[in-house]
């Protein structure tokens, strides 16, 4: 099964990895500047989220996006990527670090994990709305969770509209199939990595970034003091120059 994604401008290729709480329209403030800056831009939904359906069979979604690159022809590419995104792109740069060129991860997640008291409760919470039927109830406390405080209302509303999408798509699957879980190991990884984190997000971000700083071959740790969990969306002209700043440093546009 191919993802749904698109592709826009000319140049070095740039993949974009969505949240899980979101789906590629979070990208939509990024893409004109990094096709402007000289960059073919590729994004995907995973399955489950946006326009690509639920999977008929066990899924490992760092394939599903290698298998892509390769359908469009493409050896190596930066990837940015934002929360469960992050995680992927992680797998995908251990387990192929020759086809990433330098990573960007916002707000990642990280496989392994043990959460914080604080995330653990905002899950059960979640968990109590969807099992009650709720799916507004569970979207709302989502955008509440994730969104910060700097992001205007046609923001919270996208990522409303994105998190609902997803909540129904996975919910009407007649059938789940689980992910095909595969550990990592983070020392192949030796793309150079920008580690994004938010000082409104919930601290398991920033522990996950100061962590990866440290095992990392070519890392380096920025804390915006602004940011919720999802920066490009709640300041996108002010991540756009970071993103654009560090691809340059790492990945230099024809």
């Amino acid at each position: 099964m191919t993802l749904s994604h698109d592709v826009a401008g000319t140049g070095p290729a740039v993949l974009l990895l969505h949240s899980t709480v979101c789906d590629r329209r979070m990208w939509d403030p990024q893409v004109s500047a990094l096709v402007g800056a000289g960059y073919q831009v590729v994004r995907c939904d995973f399955r489950g989220f946006g326009q690509t359906p639920m999977p008929d069979r066990p899924y490992n979604n760092a394939e599903d996006v290698v298998a892509l690159l390769d359908a469009l022809g493409i050896e190596r590419a930066a990837v940015i990527a934002a929360s469960g995104g992050g995680r992927v792109a992680l797998e995908i740069a251990a387990r192929w670090p020759g086809r990433v060129a330098s990573l960007g991860l916002l707000c990642t997640a990280l496989a392994g994990h043990e959460p914080t008291a604080e995330l653990d409760a905002f899950g059960d919470r979640e968990d109590a709305l969807i099992e009650a039927g709720d799916i507004a109830g569970a979207t709302d406390l989502n955008v509440d969770a994730w969104v910060g405080p700097d992001a205007d209302q046609a923001t919270r509303e996208l990522v409303r509209l994105m998190q609902h999408n997803a909540f129904d798509v996975q919910i009407a699957a007649e059938e789940e199939f689980g992910q095909i879980k595969v550990e990592p190991d983070l020392s192949a990884i030796k793309a150079p990595t920008l580690l994004v984190s938010g000082d409104h997000d919930f601290a398991d971000f920033r522990q996950i970034a100061v962590h990866l700083t440290g095992v990392l071959a070519d890392a380096r740790h920025l804390e915006l003091s602004w940011a919720g969990h999802l920066p490009n969306l709640e300041r996108p002209d002010e991540v756009n120059r970071i993103l654009v700043d560090f691809l340059r440093e790492t990945y230099a546009a024809v």
